[in-house]
């Protein structure tokens, strides 16, 4: 890339998540992660990175690849999926995942559920769910819906919708909203801001900055911001494309519906005309229409 990189690595693109929370001699930034996340409803103390790729039970089922796998000392999941944009299927995709490293965990044959260790599927989305809620973390579990009681407590969804955070610096309270703030314009900062100097975010900038990359590192993550860059022009340019087109059609179905009125309103001078007895030369010179048009109506 021929732009000067800003200091800090893109958290959102998909070597600058993995650089940061995918490294196993570093894994206690994704531990403080995890925790601020579930705000004491679980507490880990320890994990080791699991395979990304998972595949079915007997070999004839479809594999399903992770951005990032993490496994508790208890033995529970951690998937973590970056979306980038809305798709069709996207929920759907994710009670999928779920629901594989849930059967996976039961061999062909053994029927032992009470050995089933808690999966939980963590999303950071750079889109808002199409369902009008505002808010920027999502926590989905089994629930009864009548006393609103968590039916079942090892499995559970959290989504980190980004557009949904707008907190500034003087509004963080937590360390749940220093890790969104944090996901959303780390490559934007210059320095550690005195609001993120606990000492788990300070390593993370130290991890972050552009300059420690090695050439190889470095060219991967240029290449991941080129991708973003070109994916999100593309998208603009479809949208200007389609609100152009949208114009234009407004514009011809305005042109077509005056050109209907005037035609109507043609017709109902030239009935008029008629019926009072004028010929049909004097309403030639009335109203500039062609005569074959007045002998036509």
């Amino acid at each position: 890339m021929d732009k000067q990189l800003n200091r800090y690595i893109d958290p959102l693109t998909d070597f600058g998540f993995k650089h940061l929370f995918g490294s196993e001699p570093d894994k206690e930034i994704m531990i403080e992660f995890l925790n601020a996340l579930f705000e004491g409803e679980k507490h880990i103390v320890d994990l080791i990175y699991s395979p990304t790729e998972h595949a079915g039970v007997d070999g004839e089922e479809k594999k399903v690849f992770f951005d990032l796998t993490c496994t508790g000392k208890d033995g529970e999941k951690f998937i973590i999926e970056m979306q980038r944009t809305p798709q069709t299927y996207f929920k759907d995709r994710c009670i999928f995942y779920m629901s594989r490293l849930i059967s996976g965990q039961i061999t062909k044959g053994i029927k032992d559920y009470s050995q089933l260790k808690g999966v939980f599927l963590i999303g950071i989305l750079e889109f808002p769910f199409n369902d009008n809620n505002s808010h920027h973390m999502r926590n989905i579990s089994l629930m009864d819906r009548n006393n609103g009681e968590v039916f079942y407590r090892d499995m559970g969804y959290k989504f980190l919708v980004l557009p949904n955070f707008d907190k500034k610096e003087h509004e963080l309270e937590s360390d749940l909203d220093r890790w969104f703030f944090l996901l959303k314009n780390l490559s934007t900062l210059e320095k550690i801001p005195d609001y993120l100097d606990k000492r788990i975010f300070q390593k993370l900038f130290k991890i972050a900055e552009v300059s420690k990359l090695t050439k190889e590192q470095r060219e991967i993550y240029e290449s991941n911001l080129k991708a973003k860059e070109d994916y999100y022009n593309s998208i603009s340019y479809a949208a200007e494309l389609a609100a152009k087109a949208a114009a234009e059609a407004a514009t011809e179905a305005a042109t077509e519906k005056a050109r209907k009125e005037r035609e109507n309103r043609d017709k109902e001078i030239v009935a008029n005309a008629k019926k009072l007895g004028m010929s049909n030369e004097s309403i030639v010179q009335l109203t500039g229409l062609p005569l074959e048009e007045i002998e036509k109506i």
